[in-house]
């Protein structure tokens, strides 16, 4: 699996920065507007996984990584804000969809939601999905052990210094990988 760290924020670059990078990953930060289809499609070879983590708002640069996917992910929290932004993210899907003349596979999936879903994850999920939106379930839970991937780097289950909840940490991280798989299996048919 090939990871390219297209965020300003450079979380992905954090994470694989502390050395512990699990077996089958590489990851790459230096990726411009320039060279982004050009990167995309060297490492999208028979098989092989490219991850694109890309800022959150409309650029060229995630125009064109769109028009290259097999399935667009857009993370959001259970907020009025996000869920805004989200909204443009799904716009900018559209767009790509017209100008390259093909779908482009997506879902949104909830970060750091809690255990017990607020009336405000409801309803913006309840929107989502009567406007044909598609919604991962699970939604990836706020977890010590997410946030401290940055700290320690490496996964879950290599994770040295263990942080909160490891086995359910895992059972979500598990179940939602099962969800994007499955996902990603139908776009490619």
């Amino acid at each position: 699996m090939t990871m390219l760290d297209c965020d300003p924020n450079h979380s992905l670059s954090i994470w694989a920065g502390k050395g512990q990078l699990p077996e089958g990953i590489k990851a790459i930060s230096d990726v411009t507007e320039s060279s982004i289809v050009r990167t995309i499609k060297q490492h999208d070879v028979d098989g092989a996984v490219v991850v694109v983590d890309l800022e959150g708002v409309a650029s060229r640069m995630v125009s064109r990584a769109i028009s290259q996917a097999d399935l667009v992910i857009i993370p959001m929290r259970a907020t009025v804000l996000d869920a805004t932004i989200g909204a443009q993210s799904l716009q900018l899907i559209a767009e790509e969809e017209e100008a390259i003349d093909r779908k482009i596979a997506h879902a949104v999936v909830f970060t750091m939601t809690r255990h017990i879903r607020s009336k405000q994850q409801t309803g913006i999920e309840a929107s989502l999905r009567d406007a044909g939106i598609d919604v991962i379930d699970p939604p990836l839970m706020e977890r010590a052990a997410f946030s401290a991937l940055f700290e320690y780097g490496g996964n879950l289950a290599t994770m040295e210094n263990k942080q909160g909840n490891m086995d359910a940490a895992i059972e979500n991280a598990e179940a939602f990988a099962i969800a994007v798989y499955k996902r990603l299996a139908e776009a490619l048919k």
